[in-house]
């Protein structure tokens, strides 16, 4: 009878190929069921409890729906922190970490800064952890998204101020005005001609609001928000995007029409 480790990892072979599987089931074995790193590479069985199988299969069974692990962790990695995660919001991904990292470096200890669609709060609470001296803003249209980011600020000490806006129609105040060093989003950029040749993993469970734009409009945020920093940004100010590859030259253009710098 095959052990722990390989049960698991022959039910989530056929679905998600050798590599994702693999670590899948590092993920199961380690932080779900608290096999040790050391058993676990050494090939460990486990001796699960009555409740404990239960609990394998209820696991295994999501998964082979393609449900994202982070959100039947409730947890995403980020920056070296956890990060609290429902369907609510998208999953942070590797790459956005880059971006905080970017904007860590090179904005000053002091900045002030604004995250558009802060989804679960990760790169808003990041930079505020990473300058400490900083005043972060973030902001959502979803209730929902910002009740998590709040709970992720609060459980990592974060100094985040968080409001709910519309981007597409939000209008600032005047106390907005000229107030921004920074602003930063990684806005919805999937037209929804993509959906067919996306993942089921995210098609099916990730919010599908924080994803998509209109076929005919690709670049609707990026205008949005680069018509907003014209007023909101100060003097030397940056945004800061993430961007939809297949759209690159055409975000640069726009930006450089609206008259920010290369």
């Amino acid at each position: 009878m095959p052990n722990v480790i390989t049960e698991i990892r022959q039910a989530l072979l056929p679905l998600y190929g050798k590599q994702e599987a693999n670590a899948l089931t590092r993920i199961i074995c380690q932080e779900m069921l608290g096999q040790s790193p050391v058993d676990y590479f050494l090939g460990k069985d486990i001796a699960l409890s009555a409740n404990q199988k239960i609990f394998l299969q209820a696991i295994l069974s999501r998964l082979k729906e393609f449900e994202p692990i982070q959100y039947i962790q409730q947890q995403a990695p980020f920056c070296g922190r956890r990060f609290y995660v429902t369907p609510d919001v998208l999953i942070p991904r590797p790459e956005t970490e880059e971006l905080v990292q970017l904007l860590a470096e090179q904005l000053s200890p002091e900045s002030l800064i604004l995250d558009i669609g802060t989804g679960s709060g990760c790169i808003a609470i990041s930079l505020s952890l990473a300058l400490p001296n900083a005043k972060v803003f973030a902001c959502d249209i979803s209730e929902e998204a910002l009740s998590i980011a709040k709970l992720n600020n609060k459980k990592l000490k974060g100094g985040v101020t968080f409001f709910q806006a519309d981007i597409l129609s939000f209008q600032p105040s005047p106390e907005q005005t000229r107030f921004y060093n920074a602003i930063v989003s990684n806005p919805p950029y999937i037209t929804v001609k993509e959906a067919d040749k996306m993942a089921p993993n995210v098609l099916r469970y990730e919010p599908h609001k924080a994803l998509f734009v209109p076929n005919e409009d690709p670049l609707l945020f990026y205008r949005k928000i680069g018509q907003l920093g014209l007023t909101m940004l100060k003097e030397g100010g940056m945004l800061a995007f993430e961007i939809n590859y297949a759209f690159g030259e055409e975000v640069k253009a726009l930006l450089e029409d609206l008259g920010y710098l290369k």
